[in-house]
């Protein structure tokens, strides 16, 4: 019924072949299965005999589904990356779409599957990691205990207590390039505080936008009275901020290209600095 009503809302139209291919089932099964939409949801069907084709009527209102812009969108940019074949969805007639590709980062499958296992066990284990610190040049080998994955929208790091500088941190999974040996932890992931509690970064429109475009950025970001709040985990505060641009409000860029600006500023970075400590 879900199927049904969805292809009626996003493309107007089903017809028994569409049910057939979806469930694998047969004709008299796919007609049933109309039949029963009718008898569910009257009046929300109306049949083309020249087209031999069921469309959604004048009327039509969903009964079994409720209809959300990001469920689609979802969708059809997971076919537009190719992390799911357009026979994997709810879509036939889909419009011509692509995404903004991001660089290939290459992570060694052997090294997540091990870090993986490391936190299902609970337990540490040692990598061998590129550093970005001018002070580790090369790479090295170091005790981490992992217990979370996170994703910036560009790469994904492991979140682990790290057994040299004795604190949670985040190592890039593309920068781990080895991995060995199984120890115990040095600490439980309920003790990263930064990972498991979270900021309300409170979001408004750009003071330097004129009134009008304020208005549609708060009706772009779905704000009630002019503002949203945002529960970010406090060991992700860096990331948000950087990629919204939030760090570059009413200072590098121009307001355009920073439409919303943090509302509780002082807080927001307070919050940041612990995190980043």
């Amino acid at each position: 019924m879900e199927f049904i009503e969805f292809r009626l809302f996003w493309e107007g139209g089903i017809n028994r072949a569409d049910i057939m291919e979806q469930f694998g089932v047969s004709v008299p099964q796919a007609s049933k299965d109309l039949s029963l939409y009718e008898e569910k949801a009257p009046g929300n069907l109306h049949y083309d005999k020249q087209q031999k084709r069921y469309f959604a009527s004048p009327t039509f209102r969903p009964f079994f589904l409720k209809p959300e812009a990001d469920r689609y969108l979802m969708q059809l940019g997971s076919v537009s990356n190719h992390v799911i074949s357009a026979d994997e969805t709810w879509l036939s007639n889909m419009p011509e779409t692509d995404a903004m590709p991001a660089p290939y980062r290459r992570v060694d499958v052997n090294v997540l599957r091990a870090l993986l296992a490391a936190v299902r066990k609970s337990r540490a284990t040692e990598i061998l990691y590129q550093s970005m610190n001018p002070t580790r040049p090369e790479p090295t080998w170091r005790w981490i205990t992992p217990h979370a994955f996170g994703h910036d929208g560009l790469r994904w790091h492991v979140r682990a207590y790290c057994h040299i500088d004795s604190k949670f941190k985040d190592f890039v999974l593309s920068r781990c390039l080895d991995i060995r040996g199984d120890g115990e932890a040095g600490a439980a992931a309920e003790d990263d505080a930064f990972w498991n509690e979270t900021f309300p970064v409170v979001l408004s429109p750009n003071p330097a936008l004129s009134d009008s475009q304020q208005s549609i950025v708060a009706q772009d970001y779905a704000m009630t009275r002019g503002s949203v709040s945002v529960p970010v985990r406090k060991a992700l505060l860096y990331y948000f901020q950087k990629r919204l641009r939030l760090d570059g409000a009413g200072t590098l860029d121009r307001p355009q290209e920073t439409p919303v600006v943090i509302s509780n500023r002082e807080e927001f970075a307070h919050a940041l600095a612990e995190a980043m400590a």
